[in-house]
């Protein structure tokens, strides 16, 4: 069983480097892919690209995988798993972490960031070196997404209402420290592999 450990977008830094360190221990392999190219527009459509080339060439065909996202890469896991399907490469499961979720239709960022958050919460300031457009590009489409079991990782009381709408999805929800992630993404990628 494989879990791919997607990065935030546009090359940004995990918040959690140690994320995929408890996963050997529970039967899991964790592979790390590198991102890179997001920077230039469309933004969404060279990641799911660039991670899509990434999985081919570090994931075996036939791997059980599950695609752990982490952040802005949250709502490109339905077009992450539409690629994966369109490779013949089955998805057992999905994880986002700390991240706000797919949506069906054309979104953009910042329609996820209105939809998903409380009435009244700012919406996030704009990161030092984002991209202008970012933001309100559209997002590639999820239509058949979710096609596996789902789970939602929460280690930012900040992403704390996407985890309430994960949880509202029927899906399987975690909370935890930053320093205790691991092993909760190990029980969660158990759950969701029992449940495909």
């Amino acid at each position: 069983m494989i879990a791919v450990l997607l990065p935030p977008t546009l090359g940004r830094p995990t918040r959690l480097p140690a994320l995929g360190g408890g996963l050997p221990a529970a039967g899991v392999t964790p592979v790390r892919v590198a991102v890179a190219g997001d920077g230039l527009p469309p933004h969404a459509a060279r990641y799911v690209a660039a991670a899509s080339l990434e999985i081919r060439r570090l994931v075996p065909p036939d791997a059980p995988t599950a695609l752990v996202a982490e952040g802005d890469a949250g709502p490109l896991a339905g077009a992450l798993g539409a690629a994966q399907r369109a490779a013949h490469r089955p998805v057992f499961g999905y994880v986002l972490v700390d991240a706000l979720l797919p949506q069906p239709g054309t979104a953009t960022r910042a329609d996820l960031d209105r939809t998903q958050n409380p009435q009244g919460t700012p919406p996030p300031p704009v990161a030092d070196g984002e991209p202008a457009g970012y933001r309100t590009e559209t997002l590639p489409p999820s239509a058949d997404w979710p096609d596996a079991p789902c789970g939602y990782l929460l280690t930012d009381p900040a992403r704390a209402h996407a985890a309430r709408l994960a949880r509202m999805r029927g899906w399987a929800v975690r909370e935890c420290a930053p320093r205790e992630a691991s092993g909760a993404l190990a029980a969660l990628l158990l759950e969701l592999r029992g449940m495909a």
